[in-house]
């Protein structure tokens, strides 16, 4: 099983509030605060969709782990170019054949709720996405925290219908393992030739105010 399970932008200079404010107002939709990720020195802010997605928006804090982390490089590099698309995230139900083709273990990350309440997960390929910006990084969500996820924080309103990468599909599916030419069945990818560097050049919306693209 593998289905996109979110994608993440990164805040402008302006910071985390006002970027996600700014991407409110766009969709027309609400969010919620999210928290910090201890692990990674980055926290965020969680746009709720359909299809057990969500789209988050993505701060580095001024944090040690932030300097060692990939994750907390990555969101600092994007941050650093004016903020925009970072990455995008395929959930999927075993990561042993991702660690075993590139070399290495996944790492945890964790979120803490308010209420003590704490979301756990596996991640791996940050580094690749932070090398080459066009492919997702895959991850794995540790049991018993379905009710925990992001996509629950409130009633969704809105989904995600569309992606639109500068890339190669051949590339990713490469990277994926996967023969399919769309590895997201419930989402359309659109491949465009990079001109400059590779990664999401957009992300469409279907919403209740109609077909946004961001």
């Amino acid at each position: 099983m593998m289905r996109l399970d979110h994608v993440s932008y990164a805040c402008g200079p302006d910071g985390l509030a006002a970027t996600a404010a700014r991407v409110a107002k766009t969709l027309g939709i609400e969010s919620v605060k999210g928290g910090i990720h201890p692990r990674f020195g980055t926290r965020n802010v969680i746009f709720p969709l359909q299809n057990t997605q969500y789209l988050e928006v993505v701060e580095v804090l001024d944090h040690p782990a932030s300097d060692k982390a990939p994750f907390g490089q990555a969101v600092r590099a994007r941050s650093e170019m004016g903020g925009g698309w970072m990455g995008w995230c395929v959930c999927v139900d075993d990561l042993a054949p991702f660690e075993e083709r590139l070399g290495r273990s996944s790492v945890p990350g964790n979120r803490k709720f308010p209420d003590g309440q704490e979301l756990t997960w596996q991640q791996i390929g940050i580094k690749g996405l932070i090398a080459d910006p066009q492919v997702p990084y895959m991850l794995r969500w540790d049991d018993g925290t379905e009710h925990l996820h992001p996509s629950k924080a409130l009633e969704p309103t809105s989904r995600i219908s569309g992606i639109t990468i500068a890339g190669s599909v051949e590339r990713v599916r490469e990277w994926l393992g996967t023969p399919a030419s769309s590895p997201l069945e419930d989402v359309d990818v659109e491949w465009e030739a990079p001109n400059g560097t590779p990664g999401i050049m957009s992300v469409t919306f279907e919403t209740p105010q109609g077909t946004i693209t961001l």
